[in-house]
């Protein structure tokens, strides 16, 4: 089975729920686990959040969420025009944050990375960040 879906939505933090519920929605198909959707949408709500705070720095910007589904995999990307991130690396790093006074934890790529199968990020400076994750579905344990 193979399907698509695309959702571009404000970059406002109200938006982060109705991000999460729709990839959820999206991956129903696939008849997940509680647990496997628990995963996705906690990574989906990391990604958006860095989109909104750090991609936007609160200013209201458009977010874009492709997904795709491909077997037993699924396939989230998460998209933002906004400042971009200067060293990746480093943002990835456990407790990095580029904003300690909003009290951030810097955790937000580290959970996506524990809740997924595979997490790539692509990031220019003043162009934007997309953040893509994958996670097979349906790997039940005998």
């Amino acid at each position: 089975m193979k399907n698509q879906m695309r959702l571009e939505f404000d970059s406002v933090s109200a938006n982060e729920a109705f991000a999460r519920v729709t990839v959820a929605a999206f991956m129903t198909q696939m008849n997940p686990s509680m647990e496997e959707v628990a995963d996705v949408k906690t990574a989906v709500s990391e990604a958006v959040t860095n989109a909104v705070i750090h991609g936007y720095h609160g200013e209201v910007h458009k977010i874009t969420i492709t997904g795709e589904i491909e077997d037993d995999w699924l396939m989230i990307s998460v998209e933002d025009q906004g400042v971009g991130i200067a060293d990746v690396e480093k943002a990835m790093e456990p407790l990095y944050t580029t904003r300690p006074e909003l009290e951030r934890s810097g955790m937000g790529f580290l959970f996506m990375e524990a809740f997924m199968d595979e997490v790539r990020v692509e990031s220019q400076p003043g162009k934007g960040t997309s953040v893509f994750m994958k996670k097979r579905i349906g790997r039940r344990e005998a």
